[in-house]
């Protein structure tokens, strides 16, 4: 496969730890989150100064970083994004929104049996440089991430240092305790560039069903958008896996719908969720949130040919069961208060290839969503 583009100057470090010989200035950023074990090995890396303070990184300097460390692998990628604006007006920047599940380290290397993956495709040195490879590529300005458990010696000091406000929600109970040399609990991650918003409140939200608490969780965050002084809601949750569990992945749907509608002033304040809702769109969860009166919309729906279908995939993998092609991950909108400018395409089946995902290509098994938004200018309009 073609190399990647990468400084010519600067050789390929040929362990994790050699990148201490590189003058980079983000030495103390990268190396120190490259290995997981370093954190045990070494006390001082847990007495890390608080990332805020410490200084801002170029993303520039941080994706040739990644770069190096990516030589070896294939080339990202190209995904093109769909334009889904119709002539619509917009007097500000739109508001770039990812959502992804980006495979916990833990679960990838311990129990998701990926049958067709090689182990050193999932290689947290590596796999981690794809993950940032794609944020820096798609410039979010909110993040929502799930199944993250490198968020405190990677995630939290890196993307502070690029000017996003960061938070994480745990899952009281997660799987990736179960795995011998884990790095701590998976959940559900947030992040905003603090440039573009302010925040005025958050929310952490563990999900209830049939008024037990779950191990599920959401984040609920409140943004004021600095160009427009336009408030809006941004939630990110990942409910309960497993065929099964339909009815109680039901409940999840409810709870979480309640908290919003209080949240939101019943739809008062534009909301945006993201998720991993381990639910296809046959499911009464998707109902659910279809039928709610917060009055959303699925932003994927928008790139089929009627505007009615969601796609036919967002993760693809091949277990000991067998291959699992799969529509589980969404980005709700409502769709009174906000327009879709456009989303980005999802891989082909060829760009995916015949061993599915994860692979020495892409890090996740699930497919990264992108959508711009922008305000509608009439926002008294209910529909």
């Amino acid at each position: 496969p073609p190399a990647r583009p990468g400084p010519a100057t600067r050789l390929f470090p040929s362990a994790a730890c050699s990148m201490g010989n590189s003058t980079s200035r983000l030495y103390s950023a990268l190396a120190k989150t490259l290995s997981s074990s370093a954190v045990s090995q070494h006390q001082d890396c847990l007495e890390q100064p608080n990332s805020a303070q410490l200084e801002p990184i170029d993303p520039k300097d941080l994706l040739e970083e990644c770069q190096l460390v990516l030589q070896k692998r294939p080339p990202r990628f190209q995904r093109n994004f769909v334009d889904l604006k119709k002539n619509m007006a917009s007097n500000h920047r739109p508001i770039r929104v990812m959502q992804w599940n980006i495979l916990a380290q833990a679960l990838g290397e311990g129990k998701d049996n990926f049958v067709q993956c090689p182990m050193e495709a999932l290689k947290w040195e590596e796999r981690k440089c794809l993950i940032l490879e794609e944020i820096l590529a798609y410039k979010p300005d909110i993040l929502c991430l799930q199944e993250v458990d490198h968020y405190f010696d990677t995630f939290e000091p890196l993307l502070s240092r690029l000017g996003y406000q960061c938070t994480f929600f745990p899952k009281p109970w997660s799987p990736c305790l179960d795995v011998e040399q884990n790095n701590g609990p998976d959940g559900c991650a947030l992040f905003f560039l603090k440039e573009r918003f302010e925040l005025i409140n958050s929310a952490n939200i563990r999900l209830t069903a049939m008024k037990l608490k779950t191990n599920q969780v959401a984040i609920a965050q409140t943004l004021k958008c600095s160009e427009t002084g336009r408030l809006f809601c941004i939630a990110v949750t990942h409910l309960k896996a497993r065929t099964g569990w339909e009815r109680f992945r039901s409940a999840q749907g409810c709870d979480l719908l309640q908290n919003l509608k209080s949240i939101t002033q019943g739809a008062k304040i534009p909301l945006i969720i993201c998720g991993d809702f381990n639910a296809e769109p046959t499911e009464e969860v998707y109902r659910e949130f279809s039928n709610s009166s917060l009055n959303l919309n699925s932003a994927y729906k928008l790139l089929s040919p009627d505007g009615q279908s969601e796609p036919p995939y967002t993760t693809w993998k091949i277990r000991p069961s067998g291959e699992c092609r799969h529509t589980l991950d969404y980005i709700w909108y409502s769709q009174h208060a906000l327009n879709v400018n456009s989303a980005l395409g999802l891989l082909t089946e060829e760009q995916i290839g015949p061993n599915r995902l994860p692979s020495f290509n892409y890090p996740s098994d699930h497919l990264s969503l992108v959508c711009d938004f922008s305000f509608n200018q009439d926002p008294d309009r209910l529909l």
